[in-house]
């Protein structure tokens, strides 16, 4: 991997909400990480729609003694690899950590998402082919020993 390729990596980076990118080419592994600075931004404080606000409640009622698994990222949710694919996960699916449960499309990458934890898929929270926010919970998931 050459310079120049490393800078153009960089460059999509910049005006994205993605904050890590990993590649492989060549047999050359390359991760890049970046810190979010919104220094430059005014922010005016905003009331929550009601749907979002229900959909907090929601999912504060529901995971109390559940482990919630969050997105990473922006980007597009996918339950199964491909679409004439069986899921990853179904509800009631017992998931080991470091399983896949997802995927999350960001600016034509997959992003695989993993189970945190062992235990029982008890909640999938959004809808195949959606746009998920950075830190919206995907699954809730009971943890077991």
């Amino acid at each position: 991997m050459e310079l120049d390729d490393l800078k153009d990596l960089m460059g999509l980076l910049k005006d994205t909400d993605i904050t890590e990118l990993q590649v492989e080419k060549d047999g050359v592994k390359v991760k890049i990480k970046r810190e979010r600075f919104f220094g430059h931004l005014e922010v005016h404080p905003t009331a929550p729609s009601v749907k979002e606000e229900s959909k907090k409640e929601e999912v504060l009622e529901t995971e109390k003694g559940l482990f919630t698994i969050t997105s990473p990222i922006v980007g597009t949710f996918y339950r199964s690899p491909s679409p004439e694919a069986e899921p990853f996960v179904e509800i009631g699916a017992r998931v080991k950590k470091g399983q896949v449960l997802c995927i999350i499309e960001a600016m034509k990458l997959l992003n695989e998402i993993e189970s945190e934890i062992d235990g029982v898929v008890t909640r999938i929270l959004v809808e195949n082919g959606h746009p998920v926010e950075y830190g919206e919970p995907l699954f809730l998931i009971e943890p077991v020993s």
